[in-house]
């Protein structure tokens, strides 16, 4: 029997080894994308996107089949494991296809190209993205999640590509000419010519639009799937600062209070899921992005200047937590995702039933958090619409008090305890700029000197790791290595970021690093005939440049890049960085017309540049009491159309970049703040109180 069994470990550990073998000629295996390396295994031939594998489809004449996709995607998982770990898949990809594996968040500039074909073709887009095109990239066909074998109305692999590869064989031309048009049509697509200037009345069009799409039920926009969209909140911050209207304060803080208490907020452990699959926000879709950590930590943060509810601000700070032990590189950078899937199964980790709470608690703690998080025997979890008696986690009304911590605390260090779900460990500036901008603007407001650091732990690493030989951005860190050129996103986000370290620190560095940034933004990717950026810089690999304007998950690059444009060029004085807010927003104005909420963010720079706003120049020692308590007293209140620059009496370094700031100084030795008002300004005063009155909202209609 012993020696049975040696054998039969033998014939496996052999296995294995063939197996591995076969893994390794995948040539997946030598990437650094954690979804590229969940692929290297698979028994399609992928091959990572490049001139290899293109120089091959046109040696072989194939078809390329493309899959684009991201690490923590619960239907890229799907496709994979119904289909490309299926041998018979595999084959049919080998024998007619050359396969190509690209991850959408290492490459959003290929995702963006072909993700709007997409759309155009089909209506509809989404992850995985599936593309078939001919050998010189010309794509004629595009679809979503496909099965292994046709079901219901969705056409199976084991069907499309063969028939897609016999008429390849037979009718090639077909296929040509509709890639050629596809192509014609995603370069018509891209062209944006200018139209009118946007005016006042876009800021009232976007609120109305906004409270059409309220729910004042539930809180948030629209119907299921919900998504958090952070950037609808800000704007109606910003218009109830501006106009004083308590509806759009009250959404806003019903939105806060729904998705903090819902299910789509990790109630144990803390952070945002991705989205809700219902109008409630009892059920997420379970994985975390670090770039909705940053923009909701950002708009709670902000909602707390506001209001001053420090339940806002206790979110805020749970989130920190997370990101600080769950998504913060040992080096200050910020990894990208954690997936909804552990152990196999969508959202295990995060679900509890009745007998696992008992078993983790003592008695009276069981009890006190099977009512705290709305526990029952039958749970409110459903698979196939069955209950499951898993429970979803979620509060009636926010609770943090001495009880609620040491509970979470216990539960979280007994869920640590199960198979965790993956964690795509890549950095990626974009994510890291928008992580650094939040947690600088919450060390400003809360006066956290630990969040200031992180922000600019992460800074310096950005610029000391991630950036070419030139000096110009990369987009993606991993494994001690920087790759791939950097995008609009990951220029306009990081300068974003700057700007709040700067205004959080008054560290002419950071100002000088976002100064210098935003030159490099404009060089590469400015379009000087009509206006607006292009995603992709001048010398970028993709040969169809396109510019986006759509505020989705996040806000466009374009819009954060507006906001620096605006923010630089009022901090430096240059007319002519403000002139080119007004051109990106000529470019872009017929889409904004049309779709206003869905240009939010972009509206609320318009808001900041159309509206009332605020220059603050405060000259003094920063050793001394009186600047400190100056300095503090502005950081400490909501006044979001705002410029702020630090003139330090020691050191007269601001004054190169600010030129104005000369002739501007401490009066008898005290510190002294200079405030202008819409082009105007004021005698400077020693007085905080006053500098705050002079700061106060302006407020009227915008009708």
């Amino acid at each position: 029997m012993v020696k049975l069994k040696t054998i039969i470990l033998i014939i496996y550990l052999t296995l294995g080894i063939i197996n591995n073998a076969m893994a390794a000629q995948n040539k997946l295996a030598n990437e650094l994308s954690p979804y590229l390396l969940q692929h290297a295994a698979n028994p399609v031939n992928w091959y990572p996107w490049g001139d290899e594998a293109f120089n091959q489809a046109k040696k072989q004449d194939k078809l390329i089949f493309l899959s684009i996709g991201y690490s923590t995607c619960h239907w890229c998982h799907v496709m994979e494991q119904e289909s490309f770990m299926d041998n018979e898949i595999a084959a049919i990809l080998n024998q007619s296809y050359i396969s190509i594996k690209v991850d959408r968040e290492e490459r959003p500039d290929i995702d963006n190209t072909y993700m709007t074909l997409c759309q155009m073709l089909t209506g509809s887009g989404g992850w995985p993205l599936t593309i078939i095109m001919t050998p010189d990239k010309k794509p004629f066909f595009a679809g979503t999640y496909f099965p292994k074998n046709t079901r219901l109305r969705i056409i199976g692999l084991m069907e499309l590509l063969p028939k897609i590869n016999q008429v390849w064989k037979t009718d090639r031309k077909k296929l040509l000419n509709a890639g050629s048009d596809n192509i014609s049509s995603l370069k018509t697509a891209t062209i944006y010519t200018s139209g009118e200037k946007i005016d006042k009345y876009i800021i009232q069009k976007t609120y109305s639009k906004l409270s059409e799409l309220y729910d004042p039920i539930h809180g948030g926009f629209g119907d299921a799937p919900k998504f958090p969209t952070p950037h609808y909140l800000s704007f109606l911050l910003r218009y109830w600062s501006s106009t004083g209207s308590v509806d759009a304060l009250t959404i806003v803080q019903s939105t806060l209070k729904a998705m903090r208490t819902g299910g789509i907020y990790d109630q144990i452990g803390f952070g945002f899921h991705r989205y809700s699959t219902d109008n409630n926000w009892l059920v997420p879709h379970f994985e975390k992005m670090l770039y909705d950590q940053a923009m909701l930590s950002m708009v709670y943060t902000e909602a707390y200047l506001a209001t001053g509810n420090a339940e806002y601000k206790k979110t805020a700070e749970e989130i920190y937590s997370f990101i600080q032990s769950d998504m913060t590189s040992p080096q200050g950078g910020f990894y990208t995702a954690i997936d909804a899937d552990s152990d196999g199964s969508e959202g295990k980790f995060y679900l509890w039933s009745e007998d696992e709470i008992k078993k983790a608690l003592p008695a009276s703690d069981a009890a006190l958090a099977i009512k705290l998080f709305n526990i029952s025997s039958v749970g409110n979890y459903q698979e196939s619409g069955v209950k499951t008696g898993k429970n979803i986690l979620y509060q009636t009304k926010f609770i943090s008090d001495n009880d609620f911590i040491r509970i979470t605390k216990e539960l979280k260090a007994a869920r640590d305890k199960r198979i965790k779900p993956f964690k795509d460990d890549k950095i990626l500036t974009d994510g890291s700029g928008l992580m650094i901008a939040s947690y600088a603007i919450a060390g400003s407001a809360f006066n956290n000197k630990q969040y200031i650091e992180q922000a600019e732990k992460a800074a310096d690493f950005i610029l000391t790791k991630m950036r070419s030989k030139d000096g110009r951005l990369l987009h993606r860190y991993r494994n001690g290595q920087a790759l791939i050129s950097a995008n609009i996103d990951d220029y306009a986000f990081f300068i974003w970021g700057l700007i709040e370290l700067y205004e959080a620190t008054f560290k002419i560095e950071y100002l000088k690093s976002a100064i210098s940034l935003n030159n490099d933004l404009i060089k590469h990717f400015w379009d000087t005939k009509n206006g607006g950026f292009y995603f992709t810089p001048d010398d970028g690999e993709t040969e169809i440049r396109d510019k986006k304007i759509y505020d989705g998950a996040i806000p466009s690059g374009n819009s954060v890049a507006a906001l620096n444009l605006l923010r630089l060029g009022r901090i430096t004085a240059n007319s002519k960085l403000e002139e080119m807010v007004e051109k990106i927003g000529m470019v872009f104005s017929k889409d904004v017309m049309q779709a206003p909420a869905q240009h939010s963010f972009l509206v609320s720079v318009f808001d900041f540049m159309l509206g009332t706003t605020y220059e603050v120049v405060i000259v003094g020692d920063p050793a001394k009491d009186d600047t400190k308590e100056m300095l503090a007293a502005i950081k400490s209140h909501f006044i979001p159309n705002k410029v702020i620059i630090f003139k330090d009496n020691n050191n007269q370094d601001i004054t190169e970049i600010a030129k104005y700031t000369k002739g501007q100084t401490t009066k008898n030795g005290h510190a002294s703040a200079y405030v202008c008002v819409n082009y105007a300004c004021h005698e400077p005063t020693q007085d905080k109180s006053k500098m705050l009155d002079l700061l106060k909202p302006q407020r009227k209609s915008h009708k």
